[in-house]
């Protein structure tokens, strides 16, 4: 070609859209691995170079996408949750691998994150990982979309809330870790955890609980206790269920932080586990296969979540229209806890 190659050319030749072309060439995820493969190849034949100096002129772009952290309670002095290490790496990769840098931060309700960052150009859109009291943080979400912020947030998934979501099958995934100790003969049920509109997640993974028990006609029965996502939290919560429900022969726990805390508090209880109490979690974090027993937990891809967090916002950035994503979760069973 006698002229500069572009999107368009590489679209012609491949036999797709010019926007799979941008999502293939910056490797996103919701391009197949052979179409991706087709437009890089196409792209080589091409000669196809982006210039990134005139593209971020052009659009006022700083190629720059800023990571905010809520900071949670924890057991050491990070405030980050571990679930969120593992999709922090992935985040990171995914922007690297699209030609972006990463500014990572806590988040604070106080603070005017769109000034802060995209209006300053310090970033060209936000993505938001926890939120501690959604009721007061969805207000926050709405402030972020009436300046046209470009964001997007690891959560719960619902069509009133602002902002695109990127979540797992919550309701899904407390149903199936409840189906599996129904399978076992588990008749006594609690579930220890956030179960109202604070905590949208939690109160999923409750719901699909209840409903699970429903189905087995024992909801009636089963009982519901709050913690907060720490093992200190879980502990605290055990200790007074049990002395309120001694004959429980479950325990479904809404995180593996909480689950962690409830072993600990069941065998300071002098309660085996699971032949009196069986204990399952949420969330496979690292430390729940080194827990003793082993925890029984519902897996969510970290790694798929951290690169679709990424491609979303890039496409938001891109001003195309993005929808929820809903991610499909796994059950990790660990025999040694008998659940």
């Amino acid at each position: 070609m006698k002229e500069k190659a572009t999107s368009f050319d590489i679209a012609h030749h491949a036999g797709v859209s010019q926007s799979t072309v941008s999502r293939a060439l910056r490797n996103s995820p919701l391009v197949n691995k052979e179409t991706r493969e087709k437009v890089q190849a196409v792209a080589r034949e091409l000669n196809y170079k982006v210039d990134k100096n005139a593209s971020n002129l052009r659009r006022q772009h700083s190629k720059t996408l800023a990571l905010l952290l809520f900071e949670d309670p924890t057991s050491d002095n990070s405030l980050i949750n571990p679930f969120f290490l593992s999709m922090l790496g992935s985040i990171t990769r995914a922007s690297a691998n699209a030609g972006y840098d990463l500014l990572i931060s806590f988040q604070n309700l106080s603070d005017d994150w769109h000034a802060e960052y995209e209006d300053s150009n310090k970033a060209d859109g936000i993505i938001l990982l926890g939120y501690g009291d959604y009721t007061e943080y969805c207000t926050k979400l709405t402030q972020l979309e009436a300046q046209n912020t470009h964001f997007v947030r690891w959560g719960a998934l619902d069509d009133e809330h602002p902002g695109v979501s990127i979540g797992c099958d919550n309701f899904q995934g407390g149903f199936d870790v409840t189906q599996h100790l129904l399978d076992l003969g588990r008749k006594r049920f609690a579930f220890i955890g956030g179960a109202d509109s604070r905590a949208p997640e939690f109160f999923a993974r409750y719901q699909g609980y209840h409903k699970a028990l429903t189905l087995a006609d024992i909801a009636q029965s089963a009982v519901q206790q709050d913690a907060i996502s720490t093992e200190d939290s879980g502990y605290s919560a055990t200790l007074l269920l049990l002395e309120r429900h001694p004959n429980i022969d479950a325990i479904v726990c809404a995180s593996d932080l909480i689950a962690i805390g409830v072993l600990r508090a069941l065998r300071d209880s002098n309660i085996s586990i699971p032949q009196q109490i069986a204990v399952v979690g949420f969330d496979n974090v690292p430390v729940a296969s080194f827990a003793t027993p082993g925890l029984t937990t519902v897996k969510q891809d970290t790694i798929l979540a951290g690169e679709i967090l990424v491609d979303s916002l890039l496409r938001l950035i891109a001003g195309e229209e993005v929808e929820h994503y809903l991610m499909h979760v796994d059950l990790v069973i660990r025999q040694s806890s008998g659940a």
